[in-house]
């Protein structure tokens, strides 16, 4: 009977061996904090999404604008400061001669000026050519260097080569040509005409030059 009670005894004990072994708890994390392996930690302490192996949830990066480097488009050429001066036209009458060199004949053409130097040298300009192949320029082969307005009169620095040369009837209508064309302007009141920076005494050699032109002496 003893013995009896031994086996149920012994038996019993490994029944609750048994059962113990069975409920083990479950080992926790270490030091206590849960793992998600759905997030990573950023060095900043904010928890930024793991990246996913989804191509449709990647966010696509927005292009940086770059330097244009054709700025023709946003800059514009740069303009004068000044704006250039509004040119005038004007109807005069120059000065020339027939073929025989015999009269003096007076023709329209027009100028175009913004000051009064320009008006001047744009008038010694038409004097030297003429549209009219009638008409002859007795100033044609003559060069003007420069040209001065001061105080009413003109003074012109001219350089007259040989084949410039006239006789004394070409010169005295030379002569004559200068003194009407620019005395048709009331501003003007006199005339110096200087050869290569000099006064001489003719033109040409024939006629005496006044220095300066006035509408008295010429």
């Amino acid at each position: 009977m003893k013995q009896k009670w031994s086996t149920i005894g012994i038996a019993t004990v490994l029944l609750l061996v048994i059962a113990g072994c069975g409920d083990k708890p479950t080992a926790a994390p270490a030091n206590g904090v849960e793992q998600d392996t759905s997030n990573v930690v950023s060095g900043a302490g904010e928890s930024t999404p793991a990246p996913s192996d989804d191509p449709g949830n990647e966010v696509a990066s927005t292009p940086q604008p770059t330097a244009d480097n054709n700025n023709t488009e946003t800059q514009a050429t740069a303009k004068p400061v000044a704006d250039e001066k509004q040119k005038r036209s004007q109807s005069i009458d120059a000065y020339y001669t027939d073929s025989q060199i015999m009269d003096l004949i007076p023709a329209k053409t027009s100028i175009s000026f913004s000051d009064d130097v320009e008006k001047y040298t744009e008038t010694f300009k038409a004097l030297r050519s003429n549209e009219n192949t009638d008409l002859v320029s007795l100033w044609g082969k003559i060069e003007l260097k420069s040209l001065k307005f001061v105080d009413g009169q003109i003074v012109m620095d001219i350089h007259k080569p040989d084949e410039a040369q006239l006789g004394a009837g070409g010169e005295s209508l030379a002569i004559s040509s200068l003194a009407k064309t620019y005395f048709q302007f009331e501003e003007v009141k006199s005339i110096e005409v200087l050869v290569d920076g000099e006064k001489v005494e003719s033109l040409m050699g024939h006629v005496d030059l006044m220095h300066p032109m006035t509408r008295d002496n010429s």
